[in-house]
């Protein structure tokens, strides 16, 4: 496919981006009006639909920007391990964040939002470390299977351990619990000021990872053949991968499956080339999580489904769809 096909689906799924995002910001338990959603946006509040308008300015924003992240996060992940199956929450990268904080918030008594970030972050970090070193052991080295194996098992492990952590403490139960089903329905712009500096980070390097990415996918020897420095580019790519998971398990909890969806969608409409799937995963993922929040809205009326739990009815059957696509044994 040439530049200018991709560049119009690039366009289009930007105008859907945008449709999505006002959807989210009408739809809610109080309909409101196109005059309050303009008037909302200019920083007016004098009605009851205006300030319900700007209450749903920040969820949109935090769905729009996790969102952007999990999927840019989940073909990091792909490109890095060449794992069709790989992605935040099937690695236990999602868990490892969420142990991290569970421990925090019990043993150490972190209460900062600031803390949250740096420990989910670092807490995802060595649950990645973990998972790959796992899954090099044997003969073969880190093969998708062992990779997607070792995730799993460490996820299980992860949730068992939170779980038991947190049993004991009824003080910090119900929050932790909370969060951890994965949602934005909480957000604020002070929430999203504070992960904002490390979700620019990580999608900045994320983005500049596409040539190496491309270099990786022929090969780690071909790749050194044409002077790419093998080690040096999977971990600055494995980084942001990680900076931007770490940041948005901190702001939502865990959501699984963008990462998994978005990168294969991605393929379907522009190819295997990383420079134009690392931006189409941001945008679609976006837009992938921003239409599961209204979803949850509108099923579950006048109540509301948290986007952690749409996404898993949604990216459950396509990751069925992927094993038996690639086959299990060839993986």
């Amino acid at each position: 496919m040439t530049s200018a096909p991709r560049l119009l689906w690039l366009i289009g799924v930007f105008g859907l981006l945008i449709f999505l995002a006002l959807l989210s910001i009408r739809i809610g338990t109080r309909a409101v009006s196109l005059g309050d959603v303009f008037a909302a946006l200019q920083g007016q509040v004098d009605s009851i639909g205006q300030a319900a308008v700007a209450t749903r300015l920040p969820r949109t924003l935090l769905a729009v920007l996790a969102g952007a992240a999990l999927g840019l996060s989940g073909a990091v992940m792909q490109g890095v391990t060449r794992n069709p199956l790989a992605e935040p929450g099937l690695l236990g990268v999602n868990t490892g964040a969420s142990l991290a904080i569970a421990i925090g918030v019990a043993w150490f008594g972190i209460v900062s939002a600031q803390a949250f970030v740096w420990t989910a972050i670092l807490g995802a970090g060595a649950t990645a470390v973990f998972v790959y070193a796992i899954g090099s052991l044997g003969r073969g080295g880190a093969t998708p299977l062992k990779l997607t194996l070792a995730g799993v098992a460490t996820s299980i492990a992860f949730t068992s351990l939170v779980i038991a952590i947190v049993l004991p403490r009824a003080d910090i139960a119900g929050g932790i619990r909370s969060w951890q089903i994965g949602g934005v329905g909480g957000a604020t712009f002070d929430t999203i000021r504070l992960v904002l500096p490390f979700l620019i980070a990580g999608f900045v390097m994320a983005l500049l990872s596409a040539r190496k990415l491309n270099a990786l996918a022929m090969g780690d020897e071909l790749a050194a053949g044409l002077g790419e420095r093998v080690a040096l580019a999977r971990g600055v790519s494995a980084l942001a991968a990680i900076v931007l998971c770490g940041a948005t398990t901190a702001a939502c909890g865990p959501i699984g499956f963008v990462g998994l969806v978005v990168p294969h969608l991605c393929r379907l409409l522009v190819g295997v080339d990383h420079r134009w799937i690392l931006p189409f995963s941001a945008l679609i993922g976006a837009g992938l999580l921003t239409a599961a929040d209204v979803l949850g809205r509108i099923v579950a009326r006048p109540s509301e489904l948290e986007v952690g739990i749409v996404t898993a009815f949604l990216g459950a059957p396509f990751f069925i769809w992927i094993v038996r696509r690639q086959r299990v044994r060839e993986l």
